[in-house]
């Protein structure tokens, strides 16, 4: 069966915000992100190699997904984070694999970054 390289692929992130504004400076902000708007609530974003959507809601279901971002130098990233309105929610901790701790956004979305040992 020959299908299309897309199929079946991780295609759009969608993630649920309760601040378009301030979604919008954090992720743009720290990530470079660029964002298209589609009204007032809801704007889709292109990190340069994904595309994702924000979509304003009453309440913010925390948990459901964890988009895990790679950076060489987690304690510079932690400072931008805090710069930008994010908050750490769970401090740098080993693994097998490198180190990694995990944030939220100002919605409350949580997320997290790793790096190499």
């Amino acid at each position: 069966m020959n299908e299309p390289r897309e199929e079946r692929r991780i295609d759009y992130v969608e993630l649920q915000v309760s601040d378009m504004a301030a979604t919008k400076k954090f992720y743009g902000g720290l990530f470079g992100w660029e964002f298209v708007d589609y009204g007032p609530d809801y704007a889709s974003f292109n990190d340069g190699r994904l595309d994702g959507g924000f979509a304003v809601v009453d309440k913010v279901s925390v948990g459901a997904v964890l988009l895990v971002f790679y950076s060489k130098d987690l304690e510079a990233l932690i400072q931008q984070i805090e710069e930008h309105g994010g908050r750490i929610v769970k401090p740098t901790f080993e693994f097998p694999g490198g180190r990694r701790f995990h944030f939220a956004d100002p919605s409350g979305n949580e997320l997290a970054a790793w790096s190499d040992r």
